[in-house]
């Protein structure tokens, strides 16, 4: 069972916003390979960051608003939120050593 949570152009703002603990958005689309890649990845993290960090996809097919408001113009995008606000961001397939690394500092 995934404990990522699938957000929408309707329900981000609400979901992020009432977030305890920060957020990794994954903007991704279902023709990309490296999203394909990094999809197991973020299934680990959010498993080892249960209770700490939000892990959620974005399907930029199917919601274009939001990426958009974040300038995200390749994929896999991964953005950090923390109280609703951008406090990083990692463009490609990245190994889990350097998604590990923009998390655990603000935690």
């Amino acid at each position: 069972m995934s404990s990522i949570l699938n957000l929408t152009d309707a329900d981000f703002d609400s979901e992020i916003k009432n977030a305890a603990v920060p957020v990794l958005v994954d903007f991704w689309a279902p023709w990309c390979g490296p999203c394909k890649a990094v999809a197991p990845i973020l299934e680990e993290l959010a498993a080892e960051y249960q209770g700490r960090l939000m892990v959620a996809k974005m399907n930029v097919e199917e919601n274009q608003a939001t990426p958009a408001r974040f300038g995200v113009r390749s994929i896999p995008n991964m953005i950090i939120l923390k109280g609703g606000e951008e406090v990083g961001r990692l463009v490609g397939s990245r190994p889990k050593s350097d998604l590990k690394a923009a998390i655990d500092p603000l935690l």
